[in-house]
């Protein structure tokens, strides 16, 4: 049996998990995200759910089931403003599994345990002082998204922390963000008890970046640690809003040293491609983290879907260590967990598109759900559910471009594309986002998905493809064959 490749997102498209915390227990990829809704009205609407795959098929993803209910949070207040936000998750000191969350904005960081990574978890309480004091109580910044750590002599430190300049009292309450950067608790054995007091790691927020290294990188979110070749690696989203980045320490504590980018959304920092206006796609919030798999390392991040930050999906790609323990940023692909190239043959659906942009270019997408009347967008038909996926590009006008990397060519022949809607014109393919044309394909108009076919010439080897419409009408694009 032919083994399945992997695509971006790596979760069936009916699934918007954002914010995911890869973790590896004893053989298997776990995924820890918060839980969007498609077409929500706000972030990280429904209950966390897992997602897992064995590590030696990264293909071979497998659902959990919902691993903690917000229901289940004693404190908890309904109402979209009463999210739960990104979590994370650890291995004890005594072989049990923790989970760290937050919801919005309550002001507590609230832990759950499990026996097993992904089974049933259960309330195990707030992390407090040892007074008894709730941490966020004593004048601290607000505590946000939960990155648990437990180092080699099992020492737990839990890293918090939210960075904008300005945020609305109506949302944040009592609550204030912080202007000094990310924060860094010990904790007791018991994965609760605050052990010592508030730490800051020297990873600024915008207010206090000025000559330390960080300036258009400062920290704003989605704290995350890991450790690789006895360095720490700080995980974070940066205020830039579209990238996710790091930096590099000896200790757990810090201080950290500003290191660079993993990967943009937009992969603004690679090739031509210099702000959200010509990035490679529209752009939103990040969040994400690292994982050692197999012996390679891999970014997990999520991309924006359905025209607002509401719909976010999972995505992954391959990074790679320079002998001076430093990542190269990584390049948006639609194989990210595949280990290569995908077949240069076969039927693709469009919505594994790396690359999507309208004549206009790009922008960074607000909160507020909004479409200008030439940009193309992800999205699907009916409501959130988890079943039947069949997401695809709308909107597809004259000069949006749409691009997927990488494929490997072998005596491919045709390329067809599968469209409907109002469109007449063409779909030039190209190898590249301006590159010589390899094939033209006739678009006519449709009401139902109809195929459109035409020769490719295109030489073996790996290579992108590149998709740009140009006429008039608008078309829906759900899919695309090689043969």
């Amino acid at each position: 049996m032919e083994k399945k490749q992997a695509f971006n997102p790596y979760l069936p498209n009916y699934e918007y998990i954002p914010d995911a915390e890869p973790r590896v227990f004893g053989g298997r990829v776990y995924i820890y995200g918060s839980h969007d809704k498609f077409n929500g009205i706000s972030f990280c609407l429904l209950d966390y759910v897992c997602w897992s795959a064995p590590v030696g098929d990264l293909a071979d993803w497998r659902y959990e089931g919902v691993i903690w209910r917000k229901s289940q949070d004693p404190g908890r207040n309904k109402g979209f403003l009463k999210s739960m936000y990104a979590p994370d998750v650890v291995r004890g000191p005594d072989g049990k599994y923790y989970l760290y969350y937050f919801i919005a904005y309550n002001g507590y960081i609230a832990v759950a345990v499990c026996d097993t990574p992904a089974g049933k978890y259960e309330y195990l309480g707030k992390v407090k002082y040892a007074d008894g004091m709730e941490l966020g109580k004593k004048g601290e910044p607000l505590q946000f998204d939960p990155g648990i750590f437990v180092n080699g002599d099992g020492r737990v430190f839990l890293y918090t922390g939210f960075g904008p300049v300005r945020y609305p009292k109506f949302l944040m309450g009592r609550h204030r963000a912080t202007e000094k950067g990310a924060m860094c608790f010990e904790l007791e054995s018991d994965m609760l008890t605050v052990k010592g007091g508030l730490n800051y790691i020297g990873v600024p927020a915008k207010p206090m970046a000025s000559g330390t290294g960080y300036e258009g990188h400062e920290f704003f979110e989605a704290s995350s640690l890991r450790k690789f070749n006895g360095k720490y690696y700080f995980i974070y989203s940066s205020f830039a809003g579209h990238e996710l980045c790091y930096a590099l320490s000896d200790s757990p504590t810090g201080p950290y040293r500003y290191a660079g980018a993993l990967v943009s959304i937009g992969d603004i920092g690679v090739g031509r491609h210099t702000s959200p206006i010509n990035a490679s796609n529209f752009t939103g919030n990040i969040h994400g983290s690292i994982a050692e798999i197999g012996g390679k390392y891999y970014v997990f991040y999520h991309r924006q879907t359905n025209r607002h930050q509401f719909s976010r999906q999972a995505c992954a790609e391959e990074i790679f260590m320079r002998p001076d323990g430093c990542f190269d940023q990584a390049e948006r692909t639609c194989c990210g967990l595949n280990g290569g190239p995908l077949a240069g043959k076969g039927e693709y659906p469009a919505a594994i598109a790396c690359c999507l942009y309208g004549k206009r270019g790009a922008r960074f997408y607000g909160v507020l759900k909004g479409i200008r009347r030439n940009e193309p967008y992800l999205t699907q038909t009916g409501k959130d559910r988890e079943s039947k996926p069949d997401q695809y590009i709308a909107n597809v006008c004259d000069g949006t471009v749409i691009g997927f990397k990488y494929f490997e060519f072998k005596g491919t022949k045709t390329v067809s594309v599968f469209v409907k809607g109002s469109a007449r014109g063409k779909m030039t393919v190209s190898r590249t986002e301006n590159g010589v044309p390899v094939a033209d394909i006739l678009i006519a108009p449709g009401k139902t998905y109809g195929r459109h076919l035409s020769p490719i010439k295109i030489a073996d080897g790996k290579s992108a493809l590149f998709f740009k419409f140009s006429g008039s009408g608008r078309l829906d694009f759900k899919s695309f064959l090689l043969e």
